[in-house]
C-alpha cells in the first residue's frame, strides 16, 4: 500500500473510533390525570361534561375521576352509573376540588373560586360578559391554567362546542315552538308544518349560522314553510347547500322582514353579535304587527336579543306575551335537553383529555396543540386572551411567547 493511501486509510482509522454524537428518541412523558367534575351549582344549568361511558374510556386509559355525588342527575346520569365507569364518588366539593384539572360546564361561581388551590387547571365556559367582578383576578391570583370551550378550535377551525350545542339549540327551537303553538301551552291551536289540504304554518329564521341551519332543517322536516334572514350572502348559500333544498332566502331589508313576520306564525332570533350585544334586528313596532298567537324564540337573548320586545326568561316560567305575542327567551336551551348536549361535550371532551394524558399534562399538551392553545385564556395565572384582558383592564401576555420561554 502506498503511503498515500495509507495515510488515508489511517485517518479513516481515527474517525471510527472518535466518539460519535448520537441522536437519540425523546420519548412523550405520558402522565395519569387526576380530574375532578363537581356538581353544577348555576341557575338551571343540567349539563355534565363527561358521561359514563366517557369515564370508563378514561378510566381504562389509567386517569383517576372524581365526581361529586348527585352531578349527573340533572342528565339523568346516578351516581352509580359512574362509580361503575370507574369514577370514584366524592361526597363533599372540597374533595373534588383537590384534583389537578377540574372540568364543568359552566364557570365556577365566586364562592367555588375559593376551593381552588394554586397551579390547578379548569376547563368550563367562560362567557366573560356575564361574569361578576373580581372572577379574574382570584382565579389569577391562585396561578390557574384555564381553557374555555367557547374558545376551544378543532383541525379545521371550527368551534366544536359551540357548534355542537348550536346544532342541539337549533332542532330543539323548532320542537318548542311546536308546542307553544299547541292549545295545551296556551297557543292558538295550530300543528308546526302541514298537512294535506291545510296551508303550512310559516317560520321566519333570523340568522343562517348554525343555529339558523338546524331549526331551519327541523322546520322544513316537519313540513312548514322557511323563510331564512341573513346579511351574509356566503351563509344564506351554504345553508342552502346544505339543506339542499331551495328555501326563500333575503338579507334583513326591514320591509322584506317586516313583511314576513307580519304573516309567520314562528320567528327564531338567532342572530349572534362577534363581541358583546347581538344586533336588534326587529322592533318592538314590528312585533306589535305579528299575528295575535304567534311565537318568538330568541335564541340571542342570552347576549341581550335580537327582538326588541324579548326579556330574558327561565325553564321554570319560560314565556310572557306581548302584544299577544308568545315570547320564549330562555339562555341555556340546550339545558332542556340535558342528556344529549352531555353527550355532544363528553364527544369533544374525551378526545381532548386522552391527548393531554398523553403528552404529559396540560402545559405539553398546550405546547403541541394549537386548537386547544386557542382555548386558554389564563396560563399559570397570567392572561392570554386579548379580548378577556380588555374587558377585565388586565395585562395580557401572548400564550405562544409564555410556552416558547417554558416558564
Amino acid at each position: 500500500m502506498s503511503k498515500q493511501f495509507k495515510g488515508i486509510s489511517t485517518l479513516a482509522q481515527q474517525g471510527v473510533m472518535m466518539p460519535q454524537e448520537s441522536v437519540l428518541e425523546v420519548g412523550k412523558l405520558r402522565q395519569n390525570l387526576y380530574i375532578g367534575i363537581p356538581k353544577e351549582t348555576s341557575f338551571q344549568e343540567n349539563r355534565i361534561p363527561l358521561v359514563p361511558e366517557s369515564v370508563a374510556v378514561l378510566v381504562n386509559n389509567g386517569h383517576q375521576i372524581l365526581v361529586e355525588t348527585g352531578a349527573g342527575k340533572n342528565a339523568n346520569f346516578t351516581d352509580s352509573d359512574y362509580s361503575e365507569a370507574g369514577a370514584k364518588i366524592a361526597y363533599s366539593t372540597k374533595e373534588v376540588y383537590q384534583s389537578d384539572l377540574i372540568i364543568k360546564v359552566a364557570p365556577p361561581s365566586l364562592e367555588e373560586l375559593d376551593y381552588f388551590k394554586d397551579k390547578q387547571s379548569l376547563m368550563s365556559i367562560l362567557q366573560i360578559g356575564m361574569q361578576q367582578e373580581g372572577f379574574l383576578q382570584r382565579l389569577s391570583a391562585k396561578k390557574i391554567t384555564a381553557l374555555a370551550y367557547e374558545y376551544l378550535r378543532d383541525e379545521t377551525d371550527v368551534y366544536p362546542v359551540i357548534q355542537a350545542m348550536s346544532e342541539i339549540v337549533g332542532s330543539t327551537s323548532i320542537l318548542i315552538a311546536s308546542e307553544l303553538l299547541s292549545n295545551t301551552a296556551g297557543g292558538k291551536g295550530e300543528l308546526l308544518g302541514g298537512v294535506p289540504g291545510i296551508p303550512p304554518t310559516e317560520v321566519v329564521i333570523l340568522g343562517a349560522g348554525t343555529v339558523g341551519e338546524y331549526a331551519a332543517r327541523a322546520a322544513l322536516g316537519l313540513g312548514a314553510n322557511v323563510k331564512v334572514f341573513d346579511n351574509s350572502i356566503y351563509k344564506l348559500r351554504r345553508l342552502q347547500r346544505n339543506l339542499g333544498s331551495r328555501v326563500y332566502t333575503s338579507t334583513l331589508n326591514p320591509a322584506n322582514l317586516l313583511k314576513a313576520l307580519k304573516t309567520c306564525d314562528v320567528a327564531i332570533g338567532a342572530i349572534l353579535g362577534k363581541e358583546g350585544r347581538s344586533p336588534v334586528v326587529v322592533t318592538e313596532e314590528m312585533v306589535s304587527e305579528m299575528r295575535f298567537g304567534s311565537v318568538i324564540i330568541d335564541v340571542s337573548i342570552d347576549q341581550g336579543g335580537c327582538f326588541e320586545t324579548s326579556e330574558v326568561t327561565n325553564h321554570s316560567n319560560p314565556t310572557f306575551r306581548k302584544y299577544g305575542v308568545i315570547h320564549y327567551c330562555v339562555p341555556n336551551i340546550a339545558s332542556r335537553v340535558a342528556r344529549t348536549a352531555s353527550f355532544a361535550l363528553s364527544n369533544i371532551f374525551t378526545q381532548i383529555l386522552l391527548n393531554m394524558g398523553e403528552e404529559g399534562g396540560m402545559d405539553p399538551l398546550l405546547w403541541q396543540d394549537y386548537h386547544v392553545r386557542c382555548a386558554a385564556y389564563l396560563y399559570r395565572g397570567t392572561v392570554t386572551n386579548k379580548y378577556v384582558a380588555d374587558i377585565c383592564k388586565m395585562p395580557f401576555r401572548d400564550l405562544n411567547l409564555l410556552m416558547a420561554t417554558r416558564i
